[in-house]
């Protein structure tokens, strides 16, 4: 009976080693089964930062060119031959100083005309006046001679006819000088248009004709000549244009850096002095971005800056202190995965690290710097985000697994 117990409990011992061996195998088993399914899955390389508190400051650049603030294009407003120019490019005139003149004597030759015609018309409202005293006595002296029943009515109505003719030409004669006098006022305009003075003190910044040219006024489909620019240089301004995703956050009085082309080394502070309200107009009527003009006044612009310069200004449209920033290019945008109603087609998000895993985490933006933007929600300081390269990010999904290489601080 004792060995009967001695076998059996040897045959459930063996049973036992044997079940644990195979647990053991098992175990093996599946490591090494899913090792290898991790290195046949292909690790994406991604350079991965922190979330940091920084101070950030939000920026707008834009391009254009130097103009003075007041500048004025001298145009011709009547038609004529330049017969005398009285002054030179760059040179400064006072207001009312000589510019130059056209040749006036058609002008003049008008004008004579003109006052000769109302000297005749005024002679014959002489006689057209006598005339006419003379036809009202007639007329009533025949009336008085009608009433006493001395003459028939058909020679009282002569009269009066005689009398109304010598009334409505006096009237004629009185409407053809008031017509000649206006065509000697317009005469008398244009003359005064041959002889251009300065309407403001300033330079002479472009002087476009010579003596001897003609000059053209303008219609609706044609410009007229400009004869010269007067700019007065002591206040300059940049006139830049602004993409229309970016003119929203400008506002009159904001600080700008400008740094203009001829002085390299120099940044020029201005300040946002005018927004467009309506779009620059393009030529081409292809759908683009729309872009608007914004003014920034200079302070203490460089001695002798010219107009025309071309220079590019960094507007400051907002600055915060101590808060959470990523990299703009770790922002991803992804498409839900099941889009609810209403809800917008992409959503805007990092790539957060879960160990060696990556994980989609929407996030809500702040302000943008030129390389860094704010995050109001959805991070938290000292997380590890996916920030790159470009080509690495378009191949994550949730759950991929990634190598780490560790970004280079350059901020």
């Amino acid at each position: 009976m004792r060995i009967k117990i001695e076998k059996a409990e040897m045959s459930s011992f063996r049973r036992k080693k044997f079940l644990i061996l195979v647990s053991v195998l098992f175990f093996i088993a599946l490591i090494i089964f899913l090792n290898l399914r991790s290195r046949r899955e292909k690790l994406i390389e991604v350079t991965v930062t922190k979330v940091e508190r920084q101070n950030l400051t939000s920026i707008v650049s834009a391009s254009g060119e130097v103009k003075p603030k007041k500048s004025i294009n001298i145009s011709a407003h009547a038609p004529g031959r330049i017969i005398k120019i009285g002054v030179e490019e760059g040179q400064w005139v006072n207001k009312g100083q000589f510019l130059l003149q056209l040749d006036p004597t058609q002008y003049e030759a008008n004008a004579e005309r003109d006052r000769a015609m109302i000297r005749s018309l005024k002679a014959e409202l002489i006689k057209a006046e006598a005339k006419l005293k003379k036809d009202e006595s007639f007329y009533y002296r025949q009336k008085k001679l009608f009433d006493e029943k001395l003459i028939s009515s058909e020679q009282l109505e002569t009269a009066k006819a005689e009398y109304d003719i010598s009334y409505a030409q006096r009237e004629a004669i009185l409407y053809q000088i008031r017509q000649a006098e206006a065509s000697l006022q317009i005469t008398l305009d244009n003359l005064s248009k041959t002889v251009y003075t300065s309407p403001i003190d300033g330079i002479i910044t472009s002087l476009k004709v010579e003596e001897g040219e003609i000059a053209v006024i303008g219609t609706m489909n044609n410009p007229g000549t400009v004869l010269m620019t007067i700019a007065d240089l002591s206040v300059m301004q940049v006139e830049v244009e602004v993409d229309e995703t970016d003119v929203v956050g400008i506002k009159t009085g904001q600080v700008a850096e400008v740094r203009i082309d001829a002085y390299p080394e120099r940044i020029v502070k201005g300040e946002v002095a005018e927004i467009g309200s309506s779009a620059l107009q393009k030529l081409s009527s292809t759908e683009e971005s729309k872009n608007f003009k914004v003014i920034i006044i200079l302070k203490d612009p460089p001695e002798g800056l010219k107009p025309g310069l071309s220079a590019s200004a960094d507007i400051i449209t907002a600055t915060k202190n101590n808060v959470l920033i990523i990299p703009i290019s770790a922002l991803v945008l992804k498409e839900p995965e099941e889009p609810q109603k209403g809800q917008k087609k992409q959503e805007e998000g990092v790539y957060k690290i879960i160990g060696n895993m990556v994980k989609f985490t929407p996030i809500k933006k702040g302000i943008m710097g030129e390389m860094m933007v704010e995050i109001i929600d959805g991070l938290e300081e000292g997380e590890e985000i996916v920030m790159g390269p470009y080509d690495s990010l378009r191949q994550l999904k949730d759950g991929k697994l990634i190598k780490r290489q560790q970004r280079k601080r350059t901020f």
